[in-house]
């Protein structure tokens, strides 16, 4: 059985059986969900764990990566500027939509109660703009980390991953690989971790489902509507964009990404579309060779434009949930620290993806990061939607680039298209 048919198992085997304890005897179903919920505490904690240093790793090398593709020429730092223009886009339109649309609908405050006792981990933060523009910058970066504040982290990350493009080359190879194998290490821990999901998340699901009952399906229906609708939505206007800015003809374009869709939606892998997007860019679209054999790759490695979506998306749900109101300094937070992260956690596969760049941007914003594990569980049916948005993105970023190509850039090294 695959990863994401065992956490299916766990979620559905988790809401069943607490929706079952709730309506047979509410007595019962909170004695149970007390005697059960610690081990899905425990299990949270062991993902929680590897947060710090992977957050830090990635980073850290996501900078470095992102400076050694932008030194192959123009065409790549036009691709990566386009690439952070995007992303930002992405999770500012996030930003702006989501609170909108789930104000539309009441939280039910059966899973408010639910969520309570998570709610105390981590405070909501408060202090307006000045506090939260001093908490950019660490005093002590240690400190920081030790108390997994995620964006003063991220800063220094930043901040480090720069300094290191600007030493000896030899030495910031061996820098860069020790954080490579540090990332590397993280996640056959997370793997680990991952295994034992289905238990994990049953016990989770179970505890909120006997204190919430019905009501917690209904929210993780409304999650999932959520994220299909932002997907949905940013797949037509990347498409504009390509039309307005990339000096597309619609009919022309859309019949060039259509096939590349459909392999997207039946791998559900960005990786493995890449072959058909090549293809699609220079027969169907009649992009420049160099062009796509740059941009495309260098996407598929550097540009995942639902990601900011999706941390947005589901920190706000998490917050409407809960009752909180999100201050336009949590909601920046959030969009800044997304793109980062979003821009060097692309090659994670799986689950691990989704915990490990979510509990960052979620745990920055102020809000409980409890609720993640399950909606992970449920993330796997709009996940076909995602890498359909993925693929358009690297399409329109690719017809960005070839608008503004004037032909004077050098081509493509044989081991940079590699």
């Amino acid at each position: 059985m695959s990863q994401t048919k065992r956490v299916l198992s766990g979620l559905a085997a988790g809401i069943v059986v607490g929706i079952l304890l709730a309506w047979l005897d509410a007595p019962l179903a909170l004695q149970v969900a007390d005697v059960v919920e610690p081990f899905g505490k425990l299990w949270l904690n062991a993902l929680q764990m590897t947060v710090v240093p992977l957050v830090l790793a990635l980073v850290i090398v996501g900078v470095n990566q992102a400076s050694d593709a932008a030194q192959s020429g123009r065409v790549a730092r036009r691709s990566i500027l386009i690439f952070i223009v995007l992303l930002t886009a992405a999770g500012a339109m996030a930003a702006l939509l989501a609170p909108l649309a789930l104000s539309m609908v009441a939280p039910d405050p059966a899973v408010a109660a639910a969520l309570g006792a998570s709610h105390a981990e981590l405070p909501a933060t408060t202090g307006g703009w000045a506090s939260a523009l001093t908490s950019i910058v660490p005093s002590n970066a240690v400190a920081a980390a030790a108390a997994g504040a995620m964006l003063p982290l991220v800063t220094f990350a930043l901040f480090f991953g720069f300094a290191l493009t600007r030493i000896e080359p030899a030495r910031r190879t061996q820098v860069v690989g020790f954080f490579q194998a540090v990332s590397d290490a993280m996640i056959v821990i997370v793997h680990w971790v991952l295994w034992v999901a289905p238990l994990g998340i049953f016990a989770l699901v179970l505890a909120l489902c006997a204190r919430a009952g019905l009501g917690m399906l209904q929210a993780l229906g409304i999650y999932i509507l959520l994220e299909c609708a932002l997907y949905a939505l940013a797949v037509v206007l990347l498409v504009t964009i390509a039309v307005v800015f990339g000096k597309q003809n619609p009919a022309h374009f859309l019949s060039g990404i259509t096939p590349v869709m459909a392999v997207a939606a039946s791998t559900q892998s960005s990786l493995a579309t890449l072959p058909a997007m090549l293809d699609s860019a220079q027969t169907r679209l009649g992009f420049p060779a160099r062009i796509a054999g740059l941009v495309l790759p260098m996407a598929v490695s550097l540009f995942r434009i639902t990601s900011p979506i999706q941390y947005i998306a589901t920190a706000c749900f998490i917050a409407w949930a809960l009752g909180i109101d999100l201050t336009f300094a949590q909601l920046a937070t959030g969009v800044a620290l997304a793109v980062l992260v979003s821009m060097g956690s692309v090659g994670l596969p799986g689950q691990a993806i989704f915990l490990a760049t979510n509990l960052p941007v979620t745990s920055a914003m102020g809000l409980p990061i409890a609720p993640l594990p399950v909606l992970m569980a449920v993330d796997a049916i709009p996940d076909v939607m995602a890498t359909v948005g993925n693929v358009t993105a690297d399409m329109t970023a690719t017809a960005l680039v070839a608008s503004r190509d004037d032909g004077k850039d050098e081509p493509v090294p044989p081991a940079t298209t590699a």
